[in-house]
Order: structure tokens, then sequence, then C-alpha cells
């Protein structure tokens, strides 16, 4: 069985789920109809950091909504996927689109839609709050809360697996 470190070595695409994941989960419904999604700037700058360093990022999602657009857009992530009812064919989709290996491919969601994506790729990764079923199958779950610095927290330990950590911190610490 590899480490969880091992697992991060390999990865070249990590694929996101959001609510629940890049937000809290709540949903906020304005009267007007518009859909509300909170986002940490933690979060946000460790996906630029770690599009930096090479690795890509890619969303998948079961709702649809123009704030998902408009995060993707502000982080540099040009692979989403919307809408989605079978999150294991997206993920696969987006796989054999850059053409990676399953192992080189990482997943992060908490409900139990995420499973099948979380199993198939290299490292499944999801949040202290997940459904219980969820976390049998993670290989590793975060110890910060989604919409709170989970997603960072997932950043930084692929950067740091993967020995480009330090770099992407350097030009903070002239």
């Amino acid at each position: 069985m590899l480490s969880v470190e091992e697992r991060a070595k390999r990865i070249k695409l990590v694929v996101f789920d959001v609510d629940g994941v890049m937000t809290d989960g709540g949903l906020g419904l304005g009267d007007d109809g518009q859909e509300y999604k909170f986002f940490h700037s933690h979060d946000g700058l460790g996906m630029k950091l770690l599009k930096a360093t090479g690795v890509h990022m890619a969303i998948v999602t079961g709702r649809t909504s123009q704030v998902v657009v408009k995060r993707a857009a502000n982080v540099g992530i040009l692979h989403f996927h919307q809408g989605v009812d079978d999150k294991l064919a997206s993920f696969d989709e987006v796989r054999a689109q850059f053409g990676f290996s399953r192992e080189e491919c990482a997943f992060m969601g908490d409900d139990v839609i995420d499973i099948p994506p979380i199993r198939y790729g290299g490292l499944g990764i999801t949040v202290p709050h997940a459904m219980p079923l969820v976390k049998e199958y993670a290989h590793y779950i975060t110890s910060r809360p989604a919409g709170h610095g989970a997603v960072r927290e997932v950043c930084e330990l692929l950067m740091k697996a993967q020995g480009t950590f330090d770099a992407q911190m350097a030009r903070f610490l002239k």
C-alpha cells in the first residue's frame, strides 16, 4: 500500500468538486433566484501556486452555476464540467484529455457521488465533514474544513511531496 506522500508525488492532475470542498457546502439562494457561494482566498492562492508548478487542475461538480465559471477563471482552471451526474465519467474524460494515467490523477470530493472518482484515481481526498462512507475510501482527509483552507492544504501537500513548495514560497520570503 502506497503512502499518501508516495501517491502525491505522482499527481499531475487534481480534480475538485465544488460544494462541500471549495465551499463549506452551504448554498445561498437569493429572492432574485441567484445562487451564492463563498470561496476562501487561501484556497485560491493555493490553486494558483499549484498551477505554477505545472500540476493541472479541473472541476467536476453536480450543480451548475455561473459562480463556478467565475471562480475557475479567477484561479486559472480551464477544464470544468458542471451539472454532472456521473462524476467518474467526467473525471476519466478530463484525465484522458491530458493523457495521464489513473495513478497520476487525484480527486477531491465530499459526498457519495464522489466515491467512484475517489476510488479510481491515484489519490482520493476528502474533508473532515464528508459523509462517513466517503472517508472510508479516501486516501487523505484534510485537517482544514471545506471552504476554509482544505483546498490550500491539498495544494501544499502536493507541492511538498513533489519538491516544489519551497520554490513557490521563495518569492514571498525574499
